[in-house]
């Protein structure tokens, strides 16, 4: 098969990594045409660290961080980032939370802090946690409101039985009313601790000044607790198809939503593989789900293909909007695709191309210092920072046989999790 050039998608990882007795890594990387910094903040304590009877807690205490500490009042985080001209948000998955600022260089020594602070000493005042509930409750209410929110849950809970990865991270109405402050600052305590954060910096700080700055604010953590303990369970594939049908109000046309439970982060090269199979199917116009059911059959309005890359498991999904009438046909078709690539070698042609858009999507998606910062705090999550500059040198070297021998072992068309969603 013609090879994609090697010293061309062979990336370097310009950023340093260090390790402080603590156990707090630090991640730095010095960008001295860029007159902003980015740092970014990146913890162990997503979703699946929640106790069962928790659920909710990781996303609700994301919020509960911007409320203050004994050293930084309430809503002063929040005026220091606005009045420097800065940026700061937080996103909580099931894998992390992580808490982003964005500021000019000479803020940094201002803002970065007041953030550690908020992040290592959160007050989780019990008026505030009260309010604030309200608020990720009517977040969750609107969230009954989203067709792809449900439908993307009822997959999870279709592909995984026992996993966490099965829950939402919104958590439930019933339990959240049943959280206490002091739970959650049981929660905050066990989790956000050293050697579960990831501090990055990336932009016109220079190494030397980043390291003195972080290690001075990154030292005085909360003192330890131990919340309840987390059951996580290995999760196998399905052995035949988990058919489940929702209907829902307020929508216009169905939806086919498929998912194969795929590995996770410890097989990095399998993983990266099943993203470009991913862009082979239903990556643009020209590729082969796109083309048979929507540009030739017209049988779906909108067809996606995607592989969420998680810690334990990944999930592989191929989604779907089309009428109710075609969902046996279009499903059928599907399986029919993946057959084709167990038992045929994909032509070379589409590989190459979906390496090429693979690849420079990869490119695109660095190029900025928040974007930097984000794909090594993820990466140091799930797998090591480093790992995130091999991505275009794998995708580069997969062979037609590997993509097969893969597509056999993860993508069975026998054995798979389907959730319908049907309009009224």
């Amino acid at each position: 098969m013609q090879k994609l050039s090697q010293s061309l998608y062979q990336t370097k990882f310009n950023a340093n990594t260090f390790q402080l007795s603590n156990g707090l890594t630090i991640i730095h990387q010095y960008l001295p045409a860029t007159p902003v910094v980015v740092t970014d903040v990146w913890v162990k304590a997503g979703a699946i660290a929640e106790p069962v009877e928790w659920s909710g807690m990781a996303h609700f205490l994301e919020h509960m961080i911007f409320k203050g500490s004994p050293n930084v009042m309430v809503g002063e985080f929040d005026w220091l980032v606005e009045n420097t001209g800065g940026v700061a948000n937080a996103a909580t998955s099931y894998d992390y939370a992580h808490f982003y600022l964005t500021t000019a260089v000479p803020h940094i020594k201002q803002t970065l802090p007041c953030l550690a602070d908020i992040l290592l000493q959160a007050s989780i005042p019990d008026a505030e946690f009260i309010r604030e509930r309200e608020v990720v409750i009517e977040e969750i209410s609107s969230s009954q409101d989203d067709p792809d929110f449900l439908g993307f849950q009822a997959l999870c809970q279709n592909i995984y039985q026992r996993h966490p990865y099965r829950r939402s991270i919104l958590g439930e109405e019933e339990l959240l009313l049943e959280h206490t402050p002091n739970q959650m600052r049981c929660f905050h305590r066990t989790h956000y601790q050293p050697e579960n954060m990831t501090v990055i910096v990336v932009g016109g700080v220079e190494q030397e000044f980043a390291l003195d700055l972080v290690n001075k604010n990154f030292s005085e953590f909360s003192v330890r607790s131990e919340c309840p303990p987390t059951i996580v369970e290995a999760e196998a594939p399905p052995i035949a198809v988990n058919r489940q049908e929702l209907h829902l109000p307020r929508i216009e046309q169905a939806r086919l939503l498929m998912a194969w439970i795929c590995p996770g982060s410890e097989s990095l090269e399998e993983a990266i593989a099943l993203d470009l199979i991913a862009l082979i199917l239903a990556g643009g116009r020209s590729s082969g789900l796109v083309r048979e059911l929507r540009e030739e059959l017209q049988l779906v309005t909108d067809i996606d293909c995607n592989l969420s890359l998680q810690k334990d498991s990944s999930m592989f999904t191929i989604c779907a909007l089309l009428a109710t009438e075609h969902l046996a046909i279009v499903e059928k078709i599907i399986g029919d695709r993946l057959n084709q690539l167990q038992q045929h070698l994909i032509p070379e042609v589409e590989i190459i191309r979906a390496k090429r858009q693979l690849i420079n999507d990869y490119i695109f998606s660095t190029e900025t210092p928040s974007q930097l910062a984000s794909i090594y705090g993820f990466y140091n999550i799930v797998a090591t920072a480093a790992d995130s500059a091999l991505y275009p040198q794998i995708v580069s070297q997969l062979q037609p046989e590997q993509l097969q021998a893969i597509a056999r072992k993860y993508l069975s068309p026998e054995r798979y999790a389907v959730t319908i969603l049907k309009p009224y």
